[in-house]
């Protein structure tokens, strides 16, 4: 069944990464990074796909089990790398999508100064993951 590239391409076609500077959510404000300096916030934001490629509906709220979140200097991001971060892809409070993080959360990983590259996939409560979404670019 080709039901992962069906996955990933409504993925990639559907997310919507905007990271702006001094938003809040997904995670809280500054943090520290190894340096003993305090990043600010910096918000990653995505909409969840709601259906396949092939037009096959998708719940976002029963299909989906998290988010992974990948962040290099390069932008290249492969099977074999690990997240930085994972996120539940609803939030067990409000029981709502996820749909942002603070990469300023990631603080202890990064530096200030660097153009960094940030990546996300989606993986079904099957185990199944997205194709990675094209990657965007931020700097603290």
């Amino acid at each position: 069944m080709q039901f992962r590239t069906h996955w990933a391409l409504s993925f990639a076609a559907m997310l919507l990464l905007g990271i702006l500077a001094g938003c809040g959510g997904g995670g809280g404000g500054a943090s520290s990074s190894g340096d003993g300096s305090s990043l600010p916030v910096k918000t990653l934001s995505w909409a969840a796909p709601e259906s396949y490629t092939d037009n096959t509906s998708l719940n976002p709220l029963t299909d989906l089990d998290e988010f992974e979140i990948y962040v290099n200097e390069s932008g290249s991001f492969s099977d074999g790398d690990t997240p930085s971060a994972v996120v539940s892809a609803v939030d067990p409070t409000t029981h709502t999508l996820t749909s942002s993080f603070n990469l300023a959360n990631l603080a202890p990983y990064l530096s200030t100064g660097i153009s960094y590259k940030v990546s996300m996939r989606a993986v079904a409560v099957t185990g199944l993951k997205s194709d990675f979404s094209p990657p965007a670019s931020f700097s603290f």
